[in-house]
């Protein structure tokens, strides 16, 4: 079923949209939270948690893309539910990922919040001024939370070449952050 018909469901109400969402893009977005919060349990609530969240979102939102608003919908419940698990140490997973991206953005004590629409369209104009393999290497990290390892396999590379690409990613984004800090 088409993405549009699909938000057209959720417009009328009809619990169909649901199981559309279910069908189309279940896969997907147990995949991100599976990744991020290392357990499939976790990644089954948060999928649940992402339909609830889609359902009570839209309407009055209309998502351009669907997939992608899902996507962003399930990785902040991921990413809430991984940091849940890690505050008190009851989880062994790996925030790698996301201390790589903290050391860039807490330099000089930036206060910076991703929610803040500057923000995202800052990071929106760094992605754009990536290669396109550079910005699939940046998104597989820090978006999806893939290993080095998984990305250098995904893209038939070497790990040397990924955490190439990052290291001049986080630099390149250090720059934009500070420079738009300032302005």
């Amino acid at each position: 079923m088409e993405d549009e018909r699909i938000v057209g469901l959720f417009f009328e109400r009809d619990g169909a949209a649901l199981d559309e969402m279910q069908k189309k893009y279940g896969a997907l977005l147990k995949s991100v939270a599976q990744k991020i919060t290392g357990s499939e349990a976790d990644a089954e609530e948060c999928l649940n948690d992402a339909l609830m969240n889609l359902w009570e979102a839209i309407p009055p939102a209309r998502p351009q893309s669907l997939r992608a608003y899902s996507c962003r919908t399930v990785r902040n419940i991921a990413l809430r539910r991984l940091t849940y698990n890690l505050a008190d140490k009851r989880s062994a997973n790996s925030s790698e990922p996301l201390d790589e991206l903290e050391a860039v953005i807490a330099d000089k004590g930036a206060e910076l919040r991703f929610d803040d629409a500057d923000f995202r369209l800052m990071l929106e104009g760094f992605l754009d001024g990536l290669s396109r393999e550079s910005r699939v290497v940046f998104m597989k990290r820090y978006f999806f939370t893939d290993s080095v390892g998984d990305i250098a396999k995904d893209l038939c590379i070497s790990e040397s070449k990924v955490k190439s690409l990052l290291f001049r990613a986080r630099r390149k984004l250090r720059k934009t952050v500070y420079r738009e800090e300032s302005e």
